[in-house]
């Protein structure tokens, strides 16, 4: 094929000066069927398409090697051929291709598949009443001492609406005692719940696009509440959208900086005053307030039943020789357990209870991981405002002290704060800050670094103020 100036010469010679095809062909050194193509017929861009050539593509070999891949394709990655393994077989075939060869027909034999297979997202409609549920891992503090929070959060697409209920874990106990609290913070049931692959909720997963089979405790408690359930494909986050972006919207809104929580009842009320307040604003496409399309949505939903779902799980409990049973992770010792034939675990959300065959309880106590804490590092945290006591007053951390050191500490005094930062470093190398707390006096007065009581109470000024005995004693 000619170049494209060498084809524009050909027609300036053709139709502005006249010349022959023969002149033409002479003059150019070409040959005369080419200056006759390229002189008097027009040169109309056309599709090009390209014909696969080869002896995978003109024998039967490429038809096998695509049977292959294709069946492949049905099972888990660790059983799928090699492309040696499938040249192997070839070979004994009477393959007499090389190795490239098939390479080349396998990489792109998957590179047309992924074309045919659609890398974008439907958008997807979210009617009135339906709703999105995901867990969330955040902070709160806890008496001086951090909380891992995992937050169940329920959104309403329609209405742009989050609900959000803190728990200690993600169980099945927490999961459903969840809903049921998000059910009567939204003052009815969904219609519908969309979820991804929650192992409360569901058990299996038949295939990459197979049907998502569900926990029996999961399907009574939707069967109690009248909801339907759609579970998401696998690693298709996108389908619940909406409620992964309020998982994010609450972490950074209101969990930025670690609230502090009395329990997680108080939690629980703080968030939702917090998420009630957060309606006042417009809706970011509709363009109302989202507290009245809340209102509308509200109408859709299913009524409460009337009643309560209980939320629990029984078990049989095994002991070894000690007397302890394992219990999310730990050993949980029951006096004289040996000495019954049966006992059983009743698991709650926040209790545990052991109970004997007749149900008489005989060991009751909130569950291991409510007790689950992380100290904050205040001794680095007190090495920063030794540098800059200024920002004592407005630190993030100031809120998590214990009211009597929070006091000592907030002084006038640049100078003295700086001085009681000190002092508090010294005791931290030695006591925790709730043994600091719990014997505050004590520890202030014993440390040789203290020039002075906590209140700066002048002592002698209080003894002047005593009645004098005249030198008399109380024997006399």
């Amino acid at each position: 094929m000619l170049a494209m100036s060498e084809i524009n010469c050909i027609k300036t010679l053709r139709n502005e000066k006249g010349l022959s095809i023969s002149t033409i062909a002479e003059t150019l050194s070409i040959n005369w069927r080419t200056a006759k193509k390229y002189g008097d017929k027009d040169q109309l861009p056309q599709v090009k398409t390209q014909i696969k050539k080869g002896m995978m593509y003109d024998e039967k070999w490429g038809e096998i090697v695509s049977d292959w891949l294709e069946e492949d394709s049905k099972v888990k990655k660790k059983l799928r051929r090699t492309n040696k393994q499938m040249y192997e077989a070839l070979g004994k075939m009477d393959f007499k291709g090389s190795y490239r060869t098939v390479c080349n027909f396998i990489e792109e034999w998957r590179a047309n598949r992924d074309d045919e297979i659609s890398k974008g997202f439907e958008r997807l409609t979210h009617p009135e009443g339906e709703a999105q549920v995901d867990f969330g891992i955040m902070e709160a503090v806890h008496e001086g001492e951090i909380v891992d929070v995992h937050a169940l959060v329920m959104s309403f697409p329609a209405s742009n609406v989050a609900l959000g209920i803190p728990l200690p874990s993600e169980n099945q106990e927490c999961f459903l005692s969840g809903l049921k609290k998000l059910f009567k913070q939204a003052e009815g049931v969904p219609l519908s719940i969309r979820i991804d692959n929650l192992t409360p909720a569901v058990k299996k997963v038949r295939g990459s696009e197979g049907e998502a089979q569900l926990t029996d405790e999961f399907i009574a408690f939707q069967n109690h509440y009248g909801f339907k359930v759609q579970v998401c494909n696998p690693r298709s986050g996108h389908e619940k959208g909406n409620v992964e972006r309020k998982v994010g919207y609450i972490r950074y809104n209101f969990f930025s900086v670690p609230p502090v929580m009395k329990d997680f009842e108080d939690l629980e009320n703080q968030l939702s005053e917090r998420l009630v307040e957060d309606r006042k604003r417009m809706h970011y496409r509709k363009g109302e307030m989202i507290e009245i399309l809340w209102e509308s949505e509200q109408k859709q939903l299913l009524k409460l039943p009337e009643n309560d779902y209980p939320v629990f799980k029984q078990m049989p409990i095994k002991f070894n020789k000690y007397n302890e049973f394992k219990l999310d992770q730990h050993l949980i010792h029951v006096p004289k357990a040996k000495n019954y034939s049966q006992l059983y675990c009743v698991t709650f959300w926040d209790q545990f209870k052991v109970i004997t065959n007749n149900g008489e309880v005989i060991l009751s106590d909130s569950r291991p991981y409510m007790k689950k804490r992380r100290f904050i590092p205040w001794i680095d945290i007190f090495k920063d405002w030794l540098l800059k006591p200024r920002v004592v007053g407005h630190s993030r951390y100031t809120e998590y002290l214990p009211v009597r050191i929070r006091e000592y500490l907030l002084v006038p005094s640049l100078s003295l704060r700086k001085r009681r930062i000190e002092e508090v470093i010294t005791l931290l190398l030695q006591h925790d800050m709730k043994e600091i707390d719990s014997q505050f006096y004590e520890l202030i007065a014993n440390n040789d670094k203290l020039s002075s009581h906590p209140y700066d109470v002048e002592w002698s000024q209080y003894d002047a103020l005593q009645p004098v005995t005249s030198g008399v004693s109380e024997n006399e």
